[in-house]
């Protein structure tokens, strides 16, 4: 294998949890039941040591003021976090003063973005209720990006919503969950083609394994959905996660660096290290 990513590389999309503290309440069935545990950074250091990881981008997990001040605080402790990707209430009338608020907390100058969990909304076009709108234009106001994760048969709704909103930086986590168990591309593939086609769109290659068969999957399972984003957004608007913990439902994290860097070989040194640190670097600000 040819283009080993610098010791620049930037992990743009990982959690952490403490069940002592709260419940991550999605964490439900069998299936997950590996993920029934805390999850520290002191966790996440030695495998990031070993894949040559500089910086980190901690993504919330759970839709509960509390928890974006804990991961501010856990950001101006340790060095490797590099930014924070929080949650606050979108809907609240109030929105632009708790962002300001979240901003003047201790670590609140690594606030980069805010996420909701729009997968879990019932309603297709949630992105583009007024209040939720008003909401987004505040996160730009604050110059902060909103990571967007959705399902397939949510991503035109994100798309309107990126047309809507030209001013704010919306990022595609984990591809938009393309349906890679099963095989299929489309309609997943025209829906991500159209969001990509907004320039104030970004694009993480992240996720992918635990889409995939968790038993089955290989690189080459996982190449058609990659060689799609990669194709959409180009490498200047792709960003790599590890999606760590999560990702240990299907793979390891050094397999999921391996197996990103196996999907993107075929690119220039230039383009794969804006994969693996320029875009991340840019988008959050790090």
């Amino acid at each position: 294998m040819t283009g080993r990513p610098g010791p620049d590389l930037v992990d743009a999309h990982h959690h952490v949890w403490d069940l002592a503290v709260r419940d991550q309440d999605w964490i439900t069935g069998p299936g997950l039941a590996p993920l029934r545990r805390t999850f520290t950074l002191d966790d996440l250091a030695p495998h990031a040591r070993a894949a040559r990881v500089a910086a980190t981008v901690l993504v919330q997990t759970v839709t509960v003021p509390d928890e974006t001040p804990e991961l501010l605080a856990l950001a101006d402790r340790d060095p490797l976090v590099a930014a924070v990707v929080g949650w606050t209430d979108l809907t609240a009338p109030g929105v632009a003063d708790a962002l300001a608020a979240l901003r003047a907390r201790p670590g609140g100058h690594r606030l980069a973005g805010i996420r909701h969990q729009v997968q879990d909304e019932p309603d297709p076009a949630w992105l583009l209720r007024p209040d939720v709108r008003r909401g987004l234009a505040a996160v730009a106001a604050e110059g902060l990006v909103y990571d967007l994760v959705v399902r397939p048969h949510q991503l035109p709704a994100a798309a309107r919503a990126a047309a809507l909103l030209p001013q704010l930086t919306f990022v595609l986590d984990h591809l938009g969950k393309p349906p890679v168990a099963d095989g299929a591309l489309e309609p997943w593939a025209g829906h991500v083609r159209a969001l990509a086609a907004l320039p104030n769109t970004v694009c993480k290659l992240s996720g992918l394994v635990t889409e995939a068969d968790r038993h089955t999957w290989t690189p080459a399972s996982l190449a058609p959905y990659a060689d799609t984003v990669l194709d959409a957004f180009g490498p200047g608007r792709l960003m790599f996660g590890s999606d760590w913990p999560v990702c240990l439902l299907a793979a390891s994290y050094a397999d999921v660096v391996d197996t990103a860097r196996r999907l993107t070989d075929g690119l220039s040194r230039d383009e794969r290290d804006a994969v693996f640190a320029g875009t991340a670097t840019r988008v959050y600000g790090l």
